[in-house]
């Protein structure tokens, strides 16, 4: 690992990954020699078009996804959570039952996750629908129950994609007075935003994704200013006859 080799928990050098649509369609580049260092206690931002591989290389940061070529390397004995819609959830399994899994597969014991789930049900305000099957829920009840679960049992790295522009208001308004908080104190946060406002309140240094490839990387304002400045491009150019 390069940098601070005791404050890097996880790092990815030139990664890239490849996805195989099928053999009429050619294989697309969704991660492009993406290199990065995420230090422990940071929020970095990622911003980008969609489809510019946002989402995608949180999984591959969470493990789901393994690359084409390249190296992820994570500290030993780092925990991370992906927090997105459901992802992961048992669809048959109650709300309850899938917390309980989940805090148990991010490293609390059966008898911590128990002690949990009370708070996880108040906190995700999901009433009785919390000993409901998960497969009832809406995607802004799937969004609250995977970012309570996430938030209340401690990982080292929350992984978070759009998590915070799902839901109604009042609750957007909480998970992100409850993230400054967690913000404020040791916790390493990846977090995807489509929201600029967001991100430059919430974020430490930002990446900006474009093509698959890491186009700006640094200082929130300094990346968000060259986003901006490529958008207008963008849009100039549909606009001219």
């Amino acid at each position: 690992m390069s940098g601070d080799e005791k404050s890097v928990l996880l790092q990815l050098d030139n990664v890239c990954l490849d996805y195989h649509p099928g053999k009429s369609r050619p294989d697309q580049l969704v991660l492009d020699s993406v290199s990065l260092a995420l230090y422990r206690g940071e929020t970095l931002g990622v911003i980008g078009k969609n489809g510019c591989g946002k989402t995608t290389i949180l999984r591959v940061m969470a493990g789901i996804l393994a690359p084409t070529s390249g190296v992820v390397q994570a500290r030993s004995g780092v925990t991370s959570s992906l927090l997105t819609i459901g992802l992961g959830f048992r669809a048959d399994l109650s709300g309850r039952d899938n917390a309980l899994l989940s805090a148990m597969l991010q490293g609390s014991s059966r008898a911590e996750a128990e002690a949990l789930l009370e708070e996880i049900k108040e906190f995700s305000e999901l009433g009785q629908s919390f000993e409901e099957p998960v497969k009832s829920y809406s995607s802004g009840m799937r969004a609250r129950l995977g970012f309570t679960t996430a938030l209340i049992t401690h990982v080292d790295i929350l992984l978070v994609d759009e998590i915070l522009s799902v839901g109604d208001a009042h609750f957007r308004q909480k998970a992100q007075t409850a993230m400054k908080d967690r913000i404020g104190g040791d916790q390493t946060v990846v977090f995807v935003s489509h929201n600029d406002s967001q991100v430059q309140d919430l974020c430490d240094r930002a990446i900006w994704l474009n093509d698959a490839k890491i186009a700006a990387q640094g200082d929130v304002s300094d990346v968000l200013v060259e986003y901006r400045n490529h958008i207008n491009a963008l849009n100039l150019v549909k606009q001219t006859p």
